[in-house]
């Protein structure tokens, strides 16, 4: 998943996180999610055909990249016949891209440059968010008026929220990146400058900084809910485990990367309080929320999923995609028509107890590299990220690694300090890899331990696994 997590606590979920507040528009966005979340699957999809054909009508007038590219699309042209888009070409095409000539990439580009500016808006009107560029290709994002009031109605009426009526005075921390403009921290912050009174119970801490000083400011502020990503998380967890991190949580959020059920479960064991997983991305902060049941609940009736295989084509339900492509239904400003997030998910198919039509879908996440070994006879051999995190996992009881590919029989291995501390655990991964990979043929593997923790990108997420260039 491609985004950050979002200061997704009680209290961010009661109150707009945006740096515009139309009243007007906040309040429509709010009762038309109402209805959709009492809508039949029928009036879903006839509702989302209707702003899908409003945001081509938008797009096509307004961008001078959509006009090009649509030449020769109707109005009842099916979405799926129409071309899909990548983060590089439409970056390269920024100014031919977007419908409002205010926003040029050189003063968007400066605007983000200056962290005294983050929660500001741009142009009085616009927040700005930049990717992390963990695809490869950094961007930047911009949201008018109406879809930031379509993500605090999502954030604010969808979430499962907590019995407890004291929620919304707990302490909330967000353990993120805080050195640029990026979507979680942005949101906190202003937030914080349109809620005062909230202020001093929202906090952020950056996750970059050594986990002892990390764990240190934690433990002062003592938050009761806390947001992050699931590896800064794994670390904490191992933290609060061996005795290192005094925390008393009441929930805890993850966004913005994959979190597997044996990350969850351990999660839960070690800090003794449920977890929630939160999927958005820079280009779309709310695409899907957790139900009481743990279903992944994709906001349909404001963004249009399209799960497709190498060659672009819709898989069936139960199919891992090789990617995803989405329709961002509520901005109009840069519009997202069939753009690749890079993210592999599946969809489940079938209703989920909670009752609500919205589909429901099982994340998987941005893909991490694929490995191209040499197995012991010569040929190519494809070891499969996903694969090689559950053997850490499962088989190892390790979540705080990062494999980089050396060669094609070499892989180099970080761990977090937390799980280093722990006896045998480098063995435990050494063992469980060498098995698994023995069992594929790739019984000359050769695993190289490498100091330091998992490197971090600037955002602060951790790609686990990463090819040779």
């Amino acid at each position: 998943m491609t985004g950050a997590p979002t200061a997704a606590t009680p209290a961010a979920r009661a109150c707009a996180a945006a740096p515009v507040y139309d009243a007007l528009l906040g309040a429509r966005a709010a009762a038309e999610v109402l209805a959709d979340g009492a809508a039949s699957p029928g009036q879903l999809a006839e509702r989302q055909q209707q702003r899908l054909r409003a945001l081509l009508a938008a797009a096509r007038a307004g961008s001078r990249f959509y006009a090009e590219l649509h030449r020769g699309a109707g109005p009842d042209t099916p979405l799926a016949a129409l071309p899909a888009t990548a983060k590089r070409a439409l970056m390269a095409r920024f100014e031919d891209w977007v419908t409002d000539p205010v926003l040029s990439l050189p003063a968007l580009r400066a605007f983000t440059a200056d962290p005294a500016r983050i929660a500001d808006a741009y142009a009085g009107r616009y927040a700005v968010w930049e990717s992390s560029g963990s695809s490869g290709e950094p961007g930047l994002f911009v949201h008018d008026a109406q879809a930031l009031a379509v993500y605090d109605a999502l954030e604010a009426l969808r979430r499962a929220r907590p019995a407890d009526p004291w929620a919304l005075m707990r302490r909330s921390a967000l353990v993120v990146a805080t050195g640029g403009h990026f979507a979680s921290l942005v949101a906190l912050r202003r937030l914080q400058r349109l809620n005062p009174w909230l202020a001093p119970l929202l906090r952020e801490f950056s996750v970059l900084q050594p986990l002892p000083a990390l764990v240190g400011a934690l433990e002062r502020w003592q938050p009761q809910t806390l947001a992050t990503y699931p590896t800064a998380a794994a670390m904490l967890g191992e933290a609060r485990a061996h005795d290192r991190l005094r925390l008393v949580l009441r929930e805890l959020y993850t966004g913005g990367e994959t979190l597997t059920a044996a990350a969850r479960s351990r999660l839960e064991r070690q800090f003794g309080c449920p977890v929630r997983s939160h999927y958005g991305a820079s280009e779309f902060l709310a695409i899907g929320w957790e139900c009481a049941h743990g279903r992944m609940h994709v906001n349909a009736d404001r963004v249009i999923l399209e799960p497709v295989d190498a060659r672009g084509r819709a898989v069936p339900p139960g199919r891992l995609s090789h990617t995803t492509l989405l329709t961002h239904l509520a901005n109009h400003a840069q519009p997202l028509i069939r753009y690749d997030l890079g993210d592999q998910l599946q969809w489940l198919g079938e209703d989920c107890p909670c009752g609500s039509a919205l589909p429901t879908v099982r994340v998987v996440g941005r893909r991490d590299d694929p490995l191209r070994m040499c197995a012991d006879d010569g040929r190519a051999l494809t070891l499969l990220p996903l694969a090689l995190a559950t053997v850490l996992e499962d088989e190892a009881g390790v979540y705080d690694f990062q494999l980089l590919q050396h060669d094609a029989r070499t892989l180099r291995l970080r761990l977090g300090c937390e799980a280093d501390a722990v006896a045998g655990a480098r063995e435990r991964c050494h063992r469980a890899l060498r098995a698994w990979a023995g069992s594929l043929g790739l019984r000359r593997l050769c695993i190289v331990d490498e100091p330091g923790s998992p490197l971090h990108g600037r955002s602060g997420k951790v790609r686990r696994v990463v090819a040779a260039a």
